[in-house]
């Protein structure tokens, strides 16, 4: 798997510098374009994130975490959860973990980790990045019901809207508005009009489900714009990109592709590069992919939504110390924690750069 070489104080800096985040989305008017209420200002702000001043009852805690699939976008969350494990050990308390995901995402794979997990009796806290949830909520539901301590993390819940007991949830709460923004922002590069498609990830995974949900909702706004195709691509880059190739064959007046994950970003902005259609195409996707990002520089893509995978990281650890504690949601940490969303464009492109991954030029 490969892995990131991103300076972590930088990687949190992007989320807390002066800019615009989809947990306050703003609408464009008549006078600002989408891109003017979603700029940034390249700010450079250094911010070491620090324990809070809760005091743990144990000095010593063992955690089990599962994410959907092996993948660079978790490489960024261990960030997080590194930092916090060397405060906590700072402060005397030994924290273990073991941070495991199968190669491709299986929602029964992710169950038979849980429950062996479980079977062991070892670890004080379960994390699922919840890869389907139907499938997998009735066994956390299982497991909670048995006295096991379950926290959802990452960018996948399953809440007490879906009938799950999990105790709670750290990570990116507006899927949703996060489609809409990047369906936006498409739709008004394309003056409102013309063919588009999506990939959406993979099906039943509550965050890519979403992100897909918002932008039909935003497409179906406007009446000259056309989804034309939509594709599931397991979160796979080479099937994106064999996806997008087939749109443009499928589509040659093809005029927009909305990606709903990172990996399809990536996948779509190859095709259309190798395609020559860079000019034709507009793309919008997700998070801090480096190929993405060079992507974004050159203009093959218009626009990224990047997610605080850091702070995901740094705050499922605090938070699942307290549930190991027994503490519930209330006063001390809530049922939700909110980490943010930031969309980038082109002229961000470069910052982002030097600052994920050192790149100069």
């Amino acid at each position: 798997m490969m892995k990131l070489r991103i300076r972590s104080v930088l990687l949190l800096s992007l989320f807390v510098i002066a800019g615009c985040s989809s947990k306050n989305q703003k609408n464009s008017t008549n006078n600002q374009s989408v891109q003017e209420a979603f700029a940034t200002e390249n700010e450079e702000f250094q911010f070491q994130p620090l324990l809070d001043s809760y005091i743990p009852q144990k000095k010593s805690y063992n955690f089990y975490l599962t994410y959907k699939t092996a993948h660079p976008w978790w490489d960024a969350v261990t960030l997080g959860i590194e930092d916090a494990v060397k405060q906590f050990e700072n402060n005397g308390i030994s924290i273990t973990y073991d941070y495991l995901a199968p190669e491709k995402m299986s929602a029964l794979d992710q169950i038979e980790r849980i429950q062996k997990a479980a079977s062991k009796k070892t670890y004080d806290v379960i994390g699922v990045d919840v890869a389907d949830i139907a499938i997998v909520t009735p066994v956390i539901n299982k497991l909670i019901d048995s006295g096991q301590k379950v926290m959802t993390f990452s960018s996948s819940d399953s809440g007490k809207e879906n009938g799950c007991k999990r105790i709670a949830y750290v990570g990116n709460t507006h899927n949703y508005e996060d489609g809409k923004i990047l369906a936006e922002c498409l739709c008004e590069k394309l003056n409102y009009k013309g063919k588009v498609a999506m990939l959406v990830g993979n099906h039943g995974a509550p965050c890519h489900e979403d992100r897909a949900r918002g932008a039909k909702d935003v497409f179906a706004k406007y009446p000259d714009i056309e989804l034309v195709d939509e594709q599931y691509d397991e979160d796979l880059e080479e099937k994106a990109c064999d996806f997008t190739n087939a749109f443009l064959a499928k589509y040659p007046d093809l005029h927009g592709i909305l990606c709903c994950n990172m990996s399809n970003s990536v996948g779509a902005g190859r095709a259309v590069k190798e395609a020559g259609k860079s000019a034709q195409i507009v793309i919008t996707g997700m998070d801090h992919d480096r190929t993405a990002l060079e992507y974004l520089r050159d203009g093959v893509i218009y626009a990224l939504a990047l997610q605080d995978c850091y702070a995901i990281g740094f705050d499922t650890i605090t938070t699942a110390v307290k549930i190991a504690d027994g503490l519930l949601p209330g006063s001390v940490y809530p049922e939700k924690t909110e980490e943010n969303t930031k969309i980038f464009f082109q002229n961000d492109a470069v910052w982002l750069l030097r600052s994920l991954y050192c790149e100069i030029d």
